[in-house]
């Protein structure tokens, strides 16, 4: 149970820990924004493209246009526009599902999704060191910490207004 003040408020010091927390977070996002932008700019990507091709390398197999709209939280509008960008600049291609001939899947072309996943692993030693620094305990806590943040952007994106 949270330490109470006085007044039955929470401690100042919980207090002052879930705004740092708050502060931290921001400063998170931005700097996982910025390293997007950044490995968008080496590929000559829009960051959009980069963020859905990471989330398409985490699927097994070929997937819908619908499920790239699912797991980027965009318009299936705006997911069929960003399958055409990734087709254009070769890492993904469309093919009729043979079982439904109505049905198109998306999938990656594997040279070109090798080069995106490279990019993405030579910042993974770093993050490696960072993670070996925590005991299963601190790690299960992060772990749990980072799907509940999935979890929370995922709705909050699906909330958004759309225009």
């Amino acid at each position: 149970m949270a330490e109470q003040g006085e007044q039955g408020d929470p401690a100042p010091g919980r207090a002052a820990l879930v705004a740092e927390a708050a502060a931290v977070s921001r400063r998170c996002m931005a700097s996982y924004a910025l390293l997007t932008q950044a490995v968008a700019d080496r590929l000559r990507l829009h960051p959009t493209d980069v963020q859905c091709l990471s989330l398409l390398g985490l699927e097994t197999g070929s997937v819908t246009t619908g499920r790239i709209a699912e797991l980027t939280g965009l318009t299936t509008g705006s997911a069929t526009r960003l399958v055409d960008r990734l087709e254009r600049a070769g890492y993904v291609v469309r093919r009729r599902d043979t079982e439904d001939r109505r049905r198109v899947l998306v999938e990656g072309v594997p040279e070109r999704m090798r080069g995106f996943a490279a990019v993405w692993e030579e910042s993974r030693g770093p993050w490696d060191e960072l993670f070996q620094a925590y005991d299963e305990s601190e790690l299960a806590l992060l772990v749990r910490h980072m799907n509940r943040t999935v979890e929370l952007n995922t709705s909050r994106g699906a909330r958004r207004p759309r225009g």
